[in-house]
């Protein structure tokens, strides 16, 4: 009884030590000087006839950080949704070339990646509010309608928004994840691995941020030094991390949000997926093609998950050919009103 007293006394020991250990590894990961969010909080806030270039912008009551392309351009605007674990910077190649051909364009870090929007709790993070900084940004940036461009969580919220608040959509591109209705069953009922860890409390935090990232940095297989260097700043952050997971810990609720609604998407829609993209199989595409208009259009991609970095321009391609396809159809449509007898 005394060994087994001894023994038992002994594990806790190491279970106490691993786990301090543990909590060491995460706290020593993290830059409790704040540096991103110093220098974001002396970023300019945007205002009308600013030029190109980065900014903090008010909306929906939280400040964002903000990327804006072709600011003195008068073409129609563009609106850029970015994923886990990414920022806004990911979209520097598409809102580039988007500006270069006449577009405004703004690529925002989302909710739990801005500084200046972290809001406490999982709630804030549901689908209903993201989509709501949509039009928010929108609003900021001038656009009475516009284009809208999302990859992974940013798709989620960008068909979320098209299903929940489609009037003042122009477009819709959604890139790797498919409609979320197509996922309902998986996400609710069986969630991947993956999505199962980052809905646990603090359990994810401790396994991305233990020895300096290293969960992260795992990630990061198609991103460039720059990219990389900003996503670390981020999530590096005390709060950052939780902020972000926060979108998975109401992922049931932001699908179900979704589902709600009538999940028919009449919004004309690109879908651009890899041909090794997990989330999509051929049952998905046949029904989420059930689920959108006529005007619906699908590129396949020799990728995995990420696209805009190692395909760059058959991304820019396919998004700006979209996007002038519909801005041409709408010109035309227009005129034909303009031209009809009274």
């Amino acid at each position: 009884m005394r060994f087994l007293k001894w023994l038992l006394v002994g594990v806790g020991a190491l279970l106490l030590l691993g786990v301090a250990a543990g909590a060491g590894g995460v706290l020593l990961a993290l830059d409790w000087d704040r540096a991103h969010s110093r220098d974001t909080e002396n970023l300019p806030f945007y205002e009308a006839g600013a030029r190109d270039g980065l900014y903090q912008m008010r909306a929906n009551g939280l400040v964002f950080r903000a990327r804006v392309f072709g600011a003195a351009n008068d073409g129609p605007g563009v609106v850029m949704l970015h994923g886990h674990p990414e920022t806004s910077i990911m979209w520097t190649p598409l809102a580039a070339a988007a500006a270069a051909r006449g577009y405004r364009v703004v690529a925002f870090d989302q909710r739990g990646y801005s500084p200046g929007a972290r809001p406490k709790g999982v709630a804030p993070y549901l689908a209903d509010n993201q989509v709501a900084d949509v039009h928010a940004i929108a609003d900021a940036m001038g656009f009475d309608r516009f284009h809208l461009v999302g990859h992974d969580w940013g798709a989620v919220i960008a068909w979320a928004t098209a299903i929940l608040r489609p009037e003042r959509l122009e477009s819709l591109t959604a890139m790797s994840i498919p409609h979320p209705t197509t996922l309902t069953a998986m996400v609710v009922d069986d969630p991947p691995a993956y999505i199962a860890l980052f809905s646990l409390p603090w359990i994810p935090e401790a396994t991305l941020l233990f020895n300096d990232l290293a969960g992260y940095r795992k990630m990061y297989t198609e991103q460039s030094e720059d990219e990389i260097s900003e996503y670390l700043a981020v999530f590096s952050e005390p709060g950052a991390s939780t902020a972000a997971l926060n979108w998975y810990r109401g992922i049931q609720d932001s699908v179900s949000l979704i589902n709600d609604a009538d999940p028919m998407v009449a919004t004309p829609t690109l879908f651009i997926y890899g041909d090794r993209e997990f989330w999509v199989t051929p049952e998905y595409l046949e029904e989420q093609r059930t689920l959108v208009g006529e005007a619906y259009l699908e590129v396949e991609l020799e990728a995995g998950h990420w696209l805009i970095q190692p395909r760059p321009d058959e991304v820019i391609s396919a998004v700006l050919g979209h996007i002038e396809e519909v801005a041409d159809q709408n010109a035309v449509a227009g005129s034909d009103v303009e031209e009809a007898p009274r």
